[in-house]
């Protein structure tokens, strides 16, 4: 008999599965709509699954009545939850305060802080910006008084102490409301001024529980970066100290889940409970009742806010899963944890932590245990548990491939061996860390003790994430979007169908394998002399990404400074990657309009990046205020920039010329207030000049006067407001202009391109030549199109 043979193995009861997809897919469509949508859509399916579930008890038997009773459940648990979801939205959207924050009015608020207050470093001598949201119980404003239980993010200056506040705390203050750029759960911003009045300290659980998590920051703070990052994450869920370029190289190899409390943290500390009772003696009477008091400590520790309870579920399916005697109730036990989340908090449902948390648990449920059967039975007896060493990490990252392709547009081959590297080490640094944390208020210097201990484990745990990211071939390119995800999961769908054909395919003929993994490798092997882009010596390129700007400066031999992004992300995510850059030092944005910063996400998304410098002039706000919070959603430090300032960036040395203390206002102060940048790479000098007006322009000329460019980035997409002196100073060979087709605003201006010819420069731009690039050759500057009609 084939070791591949199930025997007895109890069949999967998925009935559950497909109605809870449905509607987590509905919430997903639904949410950004109002209270009534959301209200119809439930109570419509409700009303539906009444005569559909009536219908099913004359519907003859077999497929046709199975498929009714399907669909009367999927249209059952849709209207629960759509319903539930419309009385998280009328509580949260109700009274005046969402339109006092369109209207920005000035308000005065009691709200109850709902997250761990988030500090973003400004990266110089200037305070920072404190993130935390806030349950507002009781706002004031315009003489009128409103109750109820409003969620509102709130955005404050470092040092005015709110970084301070405790969760579950009770504040009053004051400030200005408006409305939120993007849609989610906060309906309104909230800017401080001054300080917050705490109202009403937390329980004494949680205070005691806040006093035990400082302890134990104090304790870890002698560890190296990245074990001092890692501990913390792992046992409390305060990820504020893992180092960026770490958090990268996990994303990059799929083991963002060991850098924060997941499902699995959860099983580990229950069963360390459950094993000491068991050693202690304690009777089974009191085992269960300790271990889910353990269980309530710990989940306290690491503040039960929606994520954690989610790790918490998802691990306890985890379990199940794994399993073989409770194996088969695993499924509908998935299915209802979905459920009962989205009914708990709907807003998970657009959350990719919850996406990626239920796909790996789907991917145990369906796969682990079979996967690890098939590789247990080819190996001897003694290396049994390998089976399940490979195929946990194998079937959870199956599972998680789409959506993996959602957050960075690749696919990661390494995830599995770095995950079944780090797997065993994620045990001794939870328990002790754990152990670490409940001493460190006790004894600080025992608690630092163990935490040494942890931070072996833990450390190691890094050195995995930044060895596998190095490696090559660790990520594979594939089509970005939603449209990817869908891709992916249908070739997944149809190898795992396959599989079996696959294997008695390949024990036939073995050769059709030998024949098949060449012409993989074939397509995969990188050819980069068949490939022109981006070309040899490049200095700098400019990404076409429509009525834009977004260029990129060569800094280094795979890292670059990206010059602002464009209006869209996914063009500038497809740019940055044909580039292949494995970082971006730095991300500059002269001026905060959408056709400069609207696209952040894409390169962020892309390869991250270590710093944003930033303009000082902070026009639109709503745009700045976007800005601030795409910053610090990816951990980005921003940087505020003067004229005199000068940075270095990986090779690049770059000087500020512009805006000086007191910018030039004219028509726009946002375009005025662009920075205007001398940047040097090597013997090359480019200017860069965002949107800035005549009369912004006109300080700048004694600084550039003098000074001989080699590249000069045409400011406002080359339209007629140039200033003509300013362009001739510069004595650019190349011009480069970043731009849409078709534009309504008749850019590039006819009398723009005539004084760029008249100085005699070169001009690139993106309507016609697509991406530009300039590079060295060793008989000067070269220019280089590739765009439709143009050719490399």
């Amino acid at each position: 008999m084939s070791p591949l043979v199930e025997v007895d193995r109890p069949r999967l009861d998925g009935r559950l599965l497909v109605p809870a997809l449905v509607a987590w897919a509905a919430v997903v469509v639904l949410l950004p709509h109002r209270v009534p949508v959301v209200l119809g859509v439930g109570l419509t399916c409700l009303v539906l699954a009444g005569p559909v579930a009536a219908r099913r008890r004359v519907t003859l038997l077999g497929a046709r009545r199975r498929a009714t009773g399907l669909l009367a459940l999927s249209l059952a648990v849709t209207g629960l939850v759509c319903s539930v979801t419309a009385a998280h939205l009328a509580r949260d959207r109700a009274g005046p305060l969402p339109g006092w924050g369109e209207d920005r009015a000035v308000a005065e608020i009691v709200g109850t802080v709902t997250t761990e207050p988030r500090v973003i470093s400004s990266g110089d001598e200037r305070p920072g910006l404190v993130v935390v949201e806030l349950r507002v119980g009781e706002a004031r404003a315009r003489g009128e008084l409103t109750l109820g239980a409003t969620p509102v993010l709130v955005f404050a200056k470092a040092g005015d102490g709110w970084e301070e506040l405790a969760w579950r705390s009770t504040v009053h203050a004051r400030g200005r409301l408006q409305a939120p750029d993007d849609v989610g759960r906060p309906v309104a911003v909230f800017q401080p001024r001054g300080l917050p009045e705490v109202r009403q300290s937390p329980g004494r659980v949680l205070t005691a529980t806040d006093h035990v998590r400082e302890a134990f920051r104090q304790a870890v703070d002698p560890l190296p970066a990245d074990a001092r990052g890692l501990v913390p994450g792992l046992v409390i869920g305060d990820t504020s100290l893992t180092p960026a370029d770490l958090t990268e190289a996990m994303r990059a190899t799929g083991m963002t889940h060991l850098s924060a409390v997941s499902g699995s943290n959860v099983a580990l500390v229950t069963g360390a409970v459950a094993i000491v009772v068991a050693r202690l003696g304690v009777g089974r009477r009191w085992r269960t009742p300790l271990i889910l008091l353990g269980l309530v400590g710990f989940v306290l520790l690491c503040r039960p806010e929606p994520s954690v309870l989610r790790a918490g579920v998802m691990g306890t399916v985890g379990l199940l899963a794994l399993s073989s005697a409770r194996r088969r109730v695993s499924l509908p036990t998935l299915a209802a944890a979905v459920i009962a989340l989205l009914c708990v908090d709907p807003w998970l449902a657009r959350s990719y932590g919850f996406a990626l948390s239920t796909m790996a648990t789907l991917g145990l449920v369906l796969w682990s245990r079979p996967w690890a059967d098939a590789i247990a039975a080819r190996l001897p007896r003694r290396l049994s548990l390998v089976g399940d060493a490979i195929a946990v990490p194998l079937a959870a990252q199956v599972a998680c491939a789409p959506v993996i392709v959602l957050l960075q547009g690749n696919i990661t081959t390494v995830a599995v061996l770095a995950n079944l590297l780090a797997a065993p080490l994620v045990a001794p640094t939870t328990v002790l860390g754990v152990v670490a944390a409940v001493l460190s208020p006790v004894s600080l210097l025992l608690g630092t003790g163990v935490a040494w201990l942890a931070a072996l484990p833990a450390w190691t745990i890094g050195w995995v994430a930044r060895r596998c990211a190095d490696l090559p071939w660790g990520t594979l390119e594939w089509v970005d979007g939603v449209p990817g995800a869908w891709l992916l999961a249908v070739v997944t769908a149809a190898a795992l169908a396959s599989g079996p054909w696959w294997r008695d395919l390949l024990r036939r003929r073995p050769w059709v394998g030998i024949v098949g993994l060449g012409a993989v490798l074939a397509a995969i092997w990188p050819t980069r002399a068949l490939d022109s882009w981006p070309p040899p010596g490049w200095v700098v390129v400019g990404c076409d990404v429509g009525q834009g700007d977004a260029f990129v400066v060569r800094t280094g031999p795979a890292s670059g400074m990206l010059v602002d992004t464009g209006p869209d992300p996914d063009p500038l995510h497809r740019c940055l990657r044909d580039l292949r850059l494995d970082r971006l030092d730095a991300v500059v944005l002269s001026h905060f309009h959408a056709d400069h910063v609207a696209g952040l996400g894409g390169a962020l998304r892309a390869t991250g990046a270590e710093t944003a410098y930033l303009s000082p002039v902070l026009e639109p706000p709503e745009m700045s205020d976007q800005v601030a919070r795409e910053l610090s959603s990816h951990r980005v430090a921003p940087v505020t920039l003067r004229a005199g300032d000068v940075v270095q960036v990986g090779a690049a040395r770059v000087e500020v010329l512009a805006p000086g203390p007191v910018p030039v206002v004219g028509q726009s102060p946002a375009n005025n207030g662009s920075l205007i940048l001398d940047v040097r790479v090597g013997e090359r000098a480019l200017l860069f000049t965002g949107d800035i007006e005549p009369e912004g322009a006109r300080p700048v000329r004694s600084s550039v006067e003098g000074r001989d460019y080699d590249i000069l980035k045409v400011a406002h997409h080359g339209s007629a407001a140039q200033d003509a002196q300013l362009v001739a100073d510069s004595r650019a060979e190349v011009a480069m202009i970043g731009v849409g087709p078709d534009n309504t605003f008749g850019h590039p201006a006819p009398s723009a391109l005539e004084l760029l010819h008249g100085e005699g420069m070169v001009v690139l731009r993106t309507d016609l030549d697509g991406d530009i690039a300039v590079s060295d050759g060793e008989d000067g500057l070269r220019v280089h199109r590739r765009g439709a009609g143009s050719g490399p």
